[in-house]
This record gives structure tokens, C-alpha cells and sequence, in this order.
């Protein structure tokens, strides 16, 4: 197998706003629903926010500086909603607007190329107190918002993405309450999930009305690799179950303009879909220039045994057990499968020919720590980031039209309801000091986006 990309082959690595930025009442900036979250007692580990997170806010210049350094060829960061709308409704924020702005000159000075997106989970509370996602407000809310951030960076950033992991939003805030806002409602969590859905497809159309022609759309989904635990029918239609609610929720309607039959029956007990108006599914199917797809690990399931009840971590997916698949574990105890990640990407190249993909998060978590020379070797982020890049190729071989990859992530930083505890950043913070330093596994890569050749690990 060959082990070089193709030339023009993408090399990046990829953050979020409110994971990095801190600053989080400097310059107009409103709380978002994780600002919420984290000083609800018990949601967050250790009481953890992200007030501060790796102070990128006043360290742009630096963390720039550090990508440069690393070749990267792109950079896909998020916006932060409540710094550049603070209500969510009416003007842009200059200040707000000025930070990004300023950050994407820096990317160009450095002949990085900008990958902005436009949701990555930072819902403006006065958003989610009006109802949130559940609420079909909030979608046309985030069209205006879109077109606020178009009219303001369309000059200079040319690939767009409308929302990262919805799947998150939807099921996480609002069917298990891990994440923000800490929800517990399937209904509410099937509306969340439409509702982003038809954001995207409204924030798509905002945005194509202000940016240049030449600019390109895409939106990211941690679509499912799910697996059946075996070939028993049962196990087979737990599979079919969960691939509806974590893929094909999404990939219905922004792909191919229609809920899953499949989907809509077996959600029938929990909700009508009456709140699917009419035109919806014809506007969430707007065309895109590209797909991303994140991923960290498959998912394998199986039917209930032993008159053992299966979790509820997804409305409508109670006939199902989730399993730990074997094998090697990262830090967050997920399995390390890059054979996950070659199917989807030869799944969506059958399902939407003609449709680039790109990887726009793919990495691991370990127990970092540097050693007494202050140096920080991670021997297993390079093993695994190696065998994933191994899958890219492979992918490409067969014919998947990947164009770019995206490591995930670019920092240390404050992983959501794990508070600090986890670290999958290529450069190490102490979050004492924001000191940075690059890993081995940043040398590493780098060398892999110099050459666009897979080195040994």
C-alpha cells in the first residue's frame, strides 16, 4: 500500500471556541449554555469551567506562531456564538467580530488556511432560556447569525462549516443530560435534532447569499461506525437502531432530503414529527462542497439478553446493550479501531459519490505528563494517530475523495464534562502557567504534513 498523500492533500488540526478561548466575560461576551453547565453543581469533573480553558483569547499570536512552527496547512476552529451575537438576536458584536478577524489575518500571514465553524456547542443562554434547540426559533436565529459572520469574514475564510457534531447537541444536552444544557427529554432531544438540522440548512442558505461564489460549505457529523456484536437478526436490527438515531438522523434529510422511514417508526412512541413543517426537508438538503467526519472509536451493540434491559442513552433505542470493543483503550477508555474510520469513509463515498470528504477530528486522549527534562514523549498518540492515518490511505485507495485531515486536537484544553482531566492535545498546557510544548507526536506529525508521507511511529 502506498504510504504518500495525495499533493494538495489538507494537514491540520482542529480546536473549539469555548474549549480554548477563555476570556469568558472580556469584551461583550455573554454566557453560553457550558458557561451554565459548569457551575451546575456535579455536571462538570472537579467543578472545572472554561473561564480561562488555554487563554487563546490573549495568546493568538503565540498559538499561530506554534501552528507555523508545526507546518500546518489549516487550522479549523469554532466562533463563539455569545462572543459575536451576545443575546443571540440583533447586531454583530465589532469586538467580538474584531477577535476573529484578527485571528484569521494571523492564519493567512502564516500561510494558514482558515476552516471556520459556526456551532461547536455554544449556545447563548438567552437562546436556551427561550427554549433552545427544541425550540424552532433557535434555528432562525442561527441563520442570522450565520450571515453576521459571512458578511464579516467571507473576504478571507473560504471553507465554511454550519455545525459540528449535532448528534451532541441533540442527544447529549437533551436526552442524557451529559452535556450542556443537562436536559433529560427524548422528545425535546428528536426536536433538538430537527431543529439543528434545519439550522444548518438555513444557515447554509445565509451564507451562500453573502459569501463569494468561490467559497465552500460543508457541515461535520461523529456519524457512527456501529457495529453488530453478531450476526444474530437481533443484533443486527439494534445496529439498524442506533445507525438511525447517530447517522442517518442527520444524513437523511441533509443528504438525500427525508427522514429515515425506519427512524420515524421507531421513534413513534416517543413523538409525532409534527414538528416538521412542510418546505423543511427541502431546505435542510442544501448543497454542500463537502462533508466532515469526526472519529474516535466504533460503536458495537447488541439485543437485550437475559431479560436484561438495554440503556437509554438515545430516544428510541431501549431493545439495545452497548459493548466495549476489545483491544487497546485511550486514556478516555475508548477502543483504538482505525478500521472504524475506513468504513465510514468508503460508506459515505458509496452513498454520496462526488461529495470530498474531509477528517475534521480524529486523535486520542493519554495520561500526558512531561519528564524531567521538561520534555513530553506520547509513544501512544503517534501509534495511533499512525494507524488512522493508515486507514486514510487505505480509504483512498479504494476510491473515498479524502481531501484533508484534521488532528484533534491542536491543545490541551478543557474537555467538556471531563473538566481538565483529559488531554488530547499534539501540544501540552500547564494550566498554571499556558505554557506550551509540542509533543512528540506534534514532531511527528509535522514531519507526516511536510512530506505528506506516513513515517514510522
Amino acid at each position: 500500500m502506498t504510504v504518500t498523500f495525495p499533493p494538495g492533500f489538507l494537514w491540520g488540526a482542529a480546536t473549539a471556541a469555548y474549549q480554548i478561548e477563555g476570556a469568558a466575560r472580556e469584551d461583550g461576551r455573554t454566557p453560553s449554555i457550558w458557561d451554565t453547565f459548569c457551575r451546575t453543581p456535579s455536571r462538570v469533573l472537579g467543578g472545572d469551567t472554561g473561564d480561562t480553558a488555554t487563554d487563546h483569547y490573549h495568546r493568538r499570536h503565540e498559538d499561530v506562531r506554534l501552528m507555523a512552527e508545526l507546518g500546518l496547512g489549516a487550522y479549523r476552529f469554532s466562533v463563539s456564538w455569545p462572543r459575536v451575537q451576545p443575546t443571540g438576536r440583533g447586531p454583530a458584536s465589532r469586538r467580538g467580530l474584531d477577535f476573529y478577524r484578527a485571528l484569521v489575518d494571523d492564519l493567512l500571514a502564516h500561510d494558514i488556511r482558515p476552516v471556520l465553524t459556526l456551532y461547536h456547542w455554544d449556545l447563548p443562554q438567552e437562546l436556551e432560556d427561550a427554549g433552545g434547540w427544541p425550540a424552532r426559533e433557535t434555528a432562525l436565529r442561527f441563520a442570522d447569525y450565520a450571515r453576521l459572520v459571512g458578511e464579516a469574514l467571507g473576504d478571507r475564510v473560504g471553507l465554511w462549516t454550519t455545525l459540528n457534531e449535532p448528534w451532541c447537541s441533540a442527544f447529549l444536552g437533551y436526552a442524557s443530560g451529559v452535556h450542556a444544557p443537562g436536559r433529560t427529554d427524548d422528545e425535546a432531544a428528536l426536536r433538538a435534532a430537527h431543529h439543528l438540522n434545519l439550522a444548518h440548512g438555513l444557515g447554509a442558505q445565509a451564507l451562500r447569499a453573502v459569501l463569494p461564489a468561490t467559497a465552500q460549505l460543508s457541515v461535520t457529523l461523529n456519524a457512527g461506525a456501529v457495529r453488530a456484536r453478531t450476526p444474530d437478526p437481533a443484533d443486527l436490527d439494534a445496529q439498524r437502531r442506533v445507525d438511525a438515531l447517530a447517522t442517518r438522523i442527520f444524513t437523511g434529510p441533509m443528504l438525500h432530503g427525508a427522514y429515515p422511514a425506519d427512524l420515524l417508526a421507531d421513534t413513534a412512541g416517543i413523538t409525532t414529527w409534527s414538528f416538521v413543517h412542510d418546505g423543511d426537508t427541502d431546505a435542510i438538503k442544501h448543497p454542500l462542497d463537502a462533508l466532515g467526519i469526526n472519529y474516535y472509536a466504533p460503536t458495537v451493540v447488541s439485543a437485550p439478553t437475559d431479560n436484561r434491559p438495554g440503556p437509554s442513552p438515545w430516544p428510541g433505542s431501549h431493545a439495545v446493550v452497548f459493548h466495549q470493543p476489545p483491544g487497546k483503550r485511550t486514556a478516555m477508555d475508548w477502543a483504538v479501531d482505525p478500521t472504524g474510520l475506513y468504513d465510514l469513509l468508503t460508506r459515505f463515498t458509496a452513498e454520496v459519490p462526488g461529495l470530498p470528504l474531509l477528517v475534521t477530528e480524529n486523535g486520542a486522549a493519554y495520561d500526558d505528563k512531561p519528564d524531567a527534562d521538561g520534555a513530553v514523549h506520547d509513544p501512544e498518540r503517534i501509534a495511533y494517530l499512525h494507524a488512522h492515518l493508515e486507514a486514510v490511505l487505505r480509504a483512498l485507495a479504494d476510491g473515498a475523495d479524502v481531501r484533508g485531515y484534521f488532528l484533534w486536537s491542536l491543545l490541551d484544553n478543557f474537555e467538556w464534562a471531563y473538566g481538565y482531566s483529559k488531554r488530547f492535545g499534539m501540544v501540552y498546557v500547564d494550566y498554571a502557567t499556558q505554557a506550551r510544548t509540542p509533543k512528540s507526536s506534534a514532531r511527528w506529525y509535522a514531519r507526516v504534513a511536510r512530506t505528506g508521507r506516513l513515517t514510522p511511529s
